[in-house]
């Protein structure tokens, strides 16, 4: 066995959070898989995983390669910031991404109805609603203004909205919500500095203050998400710790929407770069505008997921594609990478939405931590892209390079300054 390469790039790294390599990580990433697909990164200190098959075995292997520090801050936290967390008791202990443990599947199961196919089919008349709410919104204002920013206007809230109706929750100030969901992301996953940090804890303490209060306030005879979570229990009977049912809680009203937010900027982003999907996503056609727009988020999906990376921890010694990992080494999966992989993907760099084998590509992961909300990501995404294309013009990008969320797991378009554009309008 060999030990995995110090670097691909002599007297180089890779800075996973520069705005160069967040804008366009696509040659460094198919630089790592051709010549050095198992690789531990000198500023970070993960072991960078780049290869489609590689992170599918990682995956596969939740024994070996353990989720204990999926949430776990990736910049170490200040000693100020971290006495505003200790002041509400903050604390995500192992419930669902960070789960290795035997309890995973039952506490899965408790929140798992709120994400099933028939139960997200009941609610798509609502998300569909939604959508058409949202393109409404973005269509008025770009009539009043000329010009409309799609993401404040409307990708920011919209899985908020429709994660709202899902989970059975009322009275949630989306806005609040957001601000306090988005600092915990870039707390837990971005680069934030000491002062940076204060603010970001402030917002994180408030959110898990107020999700204990409202989970101690929720009748657990209720079958909303805070009803369920009151009256959780373990599979011996034991009741849900506190921290356990607000540690759920946090997850889900974070990466329940945000992620989806962020898949739903980079949609349209490739969407209205492409005016041939454009016309038929939006075509009066029911069945054939359904048909296209399930085809175009997959190959968006296989090229720009919203989680970039994830990452795992080796429980024990093992091997991965003939290099030896060591014990407690973090690993680093750049799943971004793996959908332009040529060992699975044929012509892996074309945008050639409806290719045979696209739904292999691990944009929600695979095996025992599968995304839970995959099937409402792509039910809203459908509903989105379709009503958008319907009710709007044909658009330009104000901004072909848009600024970019660089966290180290997720990446999408800030903003998304449009506007109609005039030539195709006119044909």
């Amino acid at each position: 066995m060999s030990a995995p390469a110090a670097c691909p790039f002599p007297g180089a790294a890779i800075d996973l959070f520069d705005e160069a390599f967040v804008a366009n990580p696509w040659g460094p990433l198919a630089e790592l898989r051709e010549q050095a697909p198992v690789m531990q990164d000198p500023l970070t200190g993960y072991w960078l995983i780049s290869r489609h098959n590689d992170i599918r075995q990682v995956l596969m292997q939740p024994d070996v390669f353990r989720p204990d520090n999926a949430l776990t801050a990736v910049t170490e936290i200040c000693p100020a910031a971290l006495r505003i967390l200790a002041s509400v008791g903050f604390h995500l202990p192992a419930t669902l991404a960070n789960n290795g443990y035997d309890h995973h599947p039952q506490i899965r199961s408790l929140v798992a109805k709120f994400f099933t196919p028939a139960r997200i089919s009941r609610f798509t008349p609502a998300i569909a609603e939604l959508a058409r709410t949202a393109a409404r919104k973005a269509g008025d204002q770009l009539a009043a203004q000329g010009q409309v920013d799609l993401v404040d206007c409307v990708t920011k809230d919209f899985p908020a909205l429709v994660l709202m109706e899902v989970l059975g929750l009322s009275d949630i100030d989306i806005a609040v919500l957001k601000v306090r969901s988005a600092a915990s992301l870039e707390l837990f996953w971005g680069n934030p500095d000491a002062e940076r940090q204060l603010e970001l804890a402030r917002y994180a303490a408030q959110f898990y203050s107020w999700l204990g209060t409202r989970i101690r306030q929720a009748d657990p005879a209720g079958d909303d998400l805070f009803g369920v979570l009151a009256a959780g229990r373990h599979a011996d009977g034991r009741p849900l710790d506190p921290a356990e049912a607000v540690g759920i809680g946090y997850f889900l009203l974070v990466a329940g929407q945000e992620t989806t937010s962020q898949l739903l900027a980079t949609l349209l982003r490739r969407l209205i770069g492409s005016p041939e999907w454009w016309e038929q996503v939006g075509q009066a056609d029911e069945p054939l505008a359904r048909a296209a727009a399930v085809k175009f988020i997959e190959e968006v999906l296989r090229l720009e997921p919203p989680v970039v990376t994830w990452r795992r921890v080796v429980a024990q010694e093992t091997t991965l594609d003939g290099h030896c990992l060591p014990a407690g080494a973090e690993v680093l999966l750049m799943l971004a990478g793996s959908g332009t992989d040529a060992q699975v993907f044929d012509h892996p760099d074309d945008f050639a939405p409806g290719r045979p084998n696209v739904r292999r590509h691990l944009a929600f992961g695979i095996g025992r931590h599968f995304c839970l909300g995959a099937t409402l990501a792509r039910v809203e995404a459908q509903e989105f892209v379709r009503a958008l294309a319907r009710e709007l013009p044909p658009l330009q990008l104000l901004e072909p390079a848009p600024p970019m969320l660089g966290l180290l797991s997720f990446r999408a378009p800030r903003r998304l300054l449009v506007a109609a554009d005039t030539d195709i309008s006119a044909v």
